[in-house]
């Protein structure tokens, strides 16, 4: 039997957000039908929000899979689904922008995106995805003109919504000052090993929902670490509750009132990831998480250089690192 995921409403009025997602970010590539395999099942025990980006290489086995559940009944429209994709730096242009969204949409073969998030603030040299960028490719970027294309994309229905990702305070206060369409969401790195508690206050006051990406710690991909998994803290309280550390971890971000996209290929972990709900960590659980030591696992090391826009790392996250 499918589970029944809480959501959110969004400030662009639309959605509702499921508050857990399905990441397809995956380092290095996988074969399509193993991400395609992946989503099906996914679909089958209860999943409906879906976390692609152009950078990811998933969303044409996305958009396949998506049109195989509705044709088999698995799934009865694109309504029950909540699809989010990024623009990838080097479409970071104002120009680029609505081009970079149809060809996601082209991709997904769908009509429309619920989300469409700037993927980082930073602007690359227009051309071909290239990972990790070349350092004389990085440009500034201009947030006020390409998140007027973000705006135009949404009034032109092409998403439902409009969002970025990897946003510090300062920066979302810079888009803030001038958007006519505030962002509805910021997707940033989040979890009990990195709790992100300056911007999570905010995106509250700002009436900006924050989505926690590799909420887990990000094991398996481009920036793998253990950490989070590996904690003492978190396997205590797991062993306590009958859990495992992984439903711990990513009820602590549930119970912050932060949805999170997981990514996750294993079918048992697949269910495991949405059995976090009817359930609740106690407030001595809560402090001890609140104690843990803070250590961000995704830098963003490759957008630095000393003759590109951001020149340190404190520069890039403006301190809140």
């Amino acid at each position: 039997m499918a589970i029944e995921i809480p959501k959110v409403s969004l400030s662009s009025g639309s959605g509702p957000m499921p508050l857990v997602g399905m990441g397809t970010a995956v380092y290095p590539p996988v074969a399509p039908e193993i991400i395609k395999a992946a989503v099906f099942h996914a679909i089958e025990i209860g999943y409906r929000h879906f976390d692609t980006a152009s950078a990811y290489g998933s969303e044409q086995p996305l958009g396949e899979i998506i049109a195989e559940a509705l044709q088999v009944g698995l799934i009865k429209s694109r309504d029950e689904l909540f699809i989010t994709s990024k623009l990838w730096c080097n479409d970071n242009h104002p120009q680029l922008v609505q081009p970079a969204l149809r060809k996601s949409l082209e991709n997904l073969q769908l009509e429309y995106l619920d989300l469409f998030l700037v993927h980082w603030p930073v602007s690359l040299k227009p051309g071909d995805f290239k990972y990790p960028p070349e350092k004389v490719d990085l440009l500034p970027m201009d947030f006020k003109s390409t998140w007027e294309a973000m705006e135009e994309c949404q009034m032109l229905g092409l998403t439902k919504s409009i969002g970025v990702s990897n946003f510090s305070c300062k920066k979302l206060a810079e888009l803030l000052s001038t958007a006519k369409i505030p962002p509805a969401v910021n997707q940033v790195e989040m979890h009990p090993l990195w709790q992100q508690r300056k911007l999570r206050e905010f995106c509250k006051m700002n009436g900006i929902h924050m989505t926690a990406y590799s909420p887990l710690g990000g094991k398996g991909t481009l920036w793998g670490a253990n950490d989070v998994m590996d904690s003492q803290v978190l396997k205590q309280i797991a062993e306590a509750k009958g859990k495992t550390v992984a439903q711990v971890a990513l009820r602590w971000i549930y119970e912050q009132e932060v949805s999170m996209v997981v990514k996750s290929f294993n079918k048992e972990r697949l269910k495991e990831n949405l059995q976090i709900f009817g359930w609740g960590l106690t407030e001595s659980e809560v402090h001890l998480i609140d104690q843990l030591p803070q250590r961000k696992i995704v830098h963003a090391k490759r957008f630095i250089s000393a003759s590109g826009p951001y020149k340190s790392l404190e520069e890039f996250w403006d301190g809140e690192i």
